[in-house]
This record gives structure tokens, sequence and C-alpha cells, in this order.
């Protein structure tokens, strides 16, 4: 499988997803008033963030034909 995702974009990724996971959470508990949609939402762009900037495969990045990643391998 070849990389799609390096650079600021896999850095970006490993960083916001989380938070969004985080807050979403929090939105879960009810710590946040963001709402059961605008939880879900945060915990599912979350997880996708913080997945393809781990494992640097976006299919998003793919259908697009853009690629990040200065090196494939």
């Amino acid at each position: 499988m070849q990389k799609n995702v390096g650079g600021m974009d896999r850095k970006a990724r490993l960083v916001v997803g989380p938070i969004l996971l985080l807050v979403g959470l929090a939105a879960v508990v009810g710590a946040i008033p963001l709402g059961t949609v605008g939880a879900i939402a945060a915990l599912v762009v979350g997880a996708i963030l913080a997945v393809t900037g781990a494992v640097q495969r976006c299919p998003l990045n793919a259908l697009l034909g853009v690629d990040t990643c200065p090196i494939d391998g």
C-alpha cells in the first residue's frame, strides 16, 4: 500500500485527530455542550484523522490524487 500522507499534513492529523476525539468524548459525558450530533461528528472525524495520520494512507487523498508524502514506501 502506497503512502500518501506525510509532512505537515501527517503532523496536523496526529495533533487535531486526538484533540477532536477528546472533545467528542467530553461532549458525550456532558462536559462540553456540543450536542449528540456534534459529539458524534467530532468522534468520527477525530478517529479518521488519527488513523490516517498514523498509517500515512488516506483513501480520500488517493481518490483526489493528492500525495503529501515526500517518500513513498
